[in-house]
């Protein structure tokens, strides 16, 4: 980043799309926890099961059915501190956008890019609210453990399993609904860089920001690779 601060034709530009990768590539480890997340809690439920059916085969002896409620309530434990970490990793990757956005509004400030900064705004607000979320579902996770220490039943085992399968539904609603978000907001970056020629550019007396002039293919210049950018821009020193 440090490099492209140098050349200040094309550092807007450059910094736009480091952010956007840098983006997308948070959505991609968010949705890769999300799965490892889904497969571990799937592994877990498979396991409890079988040790029930183990459980109720030798359900004899009643020191069996102490063992076997034991058993479930260490499992309820792991998926609950389970669900806790990616709950905190989930804010933590919060915070790294939010922080990502707070720079782009920097340096919209300087260029007086009224849209964007208006986009991140909204995109800011949104974090905002997911972050509440968590931590609200995190509260009541913790509020649960809590219980699980008192409680010896099975029927509250169910329960837990049931409210446990409604978080997840919510979070992959709510991831689904970031993906959303965070995509239109890319195509329409995408779609401003691509768009915009140089006679805008002329027109609106930018200074830098999205505007790019087409290459001669008719492509926006950030698709080819740096080396070839610089040439053109060589060619072409606007």
């Amino acid at each position: 980043m440090m490099m492209m601060m140098k050349n200040k034709k094309k550092n807007m530009m450059m910094m736009v799309l480091v952010v956007v990768v840098m983006m997308m590539m948070m959505m991609m480890m968010m949705m890769m926890m999300m799965m490892m997340m889904m497969m571990m809690m799937m592994m877990m439920m498979m396991i409890m099961m079988i040790m029930i059916m183990i459980m109720m085969m030798m359900m004899m002896m009643m020191m069996m059915m102490m063992m076997l409620v034991m058993m479930m309530m260490m499992m309820m434990m792991m998926m609950m501190m389970m669900m806790m970490m990616m709950m905190m990793m989930m804010m933590m990757m919060m915070m790294m956008m939010m922080m990502m956005m707070m720079m782009m509004m920097m340096m919209m400030v300087k260029k007086k890019n009224m849209m964007m900064m208006m986009m991140m705004m909204m995109m800011m607000m949104m974090m905002m609210m997911m972050m509440m979320v968590m931590v609200v579902v995190v509260v009541v996770m913790m509020m649960m453990m809590m219980m699980m220490r008192m409680m010896m039943m099975m029927m509250m085992m169910m329960m837990m399993m049931m409210m446990m399968m409604m978080m997840m539904m919510m979070m992959m609603m709510m991831m689904m609904m970031m993906m959303m978000i965070s995509l239109t907001y890319l195509t329409r970056t995408i779609m401003m860089i691509m768009t915009t020629t140089k006679n805008d550019k002329e027109k609106y007396n930018y200074k830098s920001g999205f505007v790019l002039e087409k290459m001669p293919n008719g492509r926006a210049s950030f698709l080819f690779t740096q080396h070839q950018q610089v040439t053109w821009l060589r060619l072409h020193p606007w």
